[in-house]
């Protein structure tokens, strides 16, 4: 009997040391909520107005930080560009001789994924709603939905977003938004 609360109580102080390490700052940002490409990350935002921990937020649910990530669609990269819109993106951005192997480059991925962001930002009034369900659905399909349910650039029921796939992307975007703020933005 004695043995048996031993271990009991062993494995209470251990799944409390778990509990606590798991949920420490310096454990959620090392394994949970990294930040590599930080500077890319910062530079581009910044340059194009955009919330740095949004990027990280799209990057760390498109690719989890890998860099060769690839989608059974074709996506390509850390925020899983699909080639037509990278080469959309290079004709808006003028830039001649476009590669998609470019995509492969860490900070031209960064640089295009935050420049399509910042576009979708214009167009759908900087409702991060509407951006998240655009940048993962397609910018036609949230048109199409403004459209036919009426929605305004005030929208912000994710509920209402009619792809299961879309509505879960933008719900895991935002509260790994939320985390990278109380993680990185907010003065630690």
């Amino acid at each position: 009997m004695v043995l048996k609360a031993k271990i009991i109580g062993g494995l209470l102080i251990a799944a409390v040391l778990l509990c606590f390490t798991y949920n420490c700052d310096w454990f959620q940002r090392s394994f949970i909520y990294p930040l590599p490409y930080k500077n890319s990350i910062e530079r581009y935002a910044s340059e194009y107005g955009v919330d740095p921990c949004l990027i990280a937020a799209v990057i760390k649910n498109e690719s989890k930080f890998s860099a060769q990530a690839r989608s059974n669609r074709g996506a390509i990269g850390l925020m899983q560009l699909m080639p037509e819109t990278a080469m959309w993106i290079a004709g808006q951005q003028k830039k001649d001789g476009f590669q998609v192997s470019e995509l492969n480059d860490p900070d031209s991925n960064i640089k295009m994924g935050v420049w399509y962001i910042a576009s979708l930002q214009k167009e759908f009034d900087n409702n991060e709603v509407l951006v998240l369900a655009a940048y993962n659905g397609g910018r036609g399909n949230v048109k199409n939905w403004m459209l036919q349910y009426g929605w305004t650039m005030q929208f912000a029921d994710i509920n209402q977003i009619p792809y299961p796939e879309t509505r879960r992307y933008a719900e895991r975007v935002l509260s790994s938004k939320q985390r990278y703020h109380q993680l990185y933005a907010e003065g630690k």
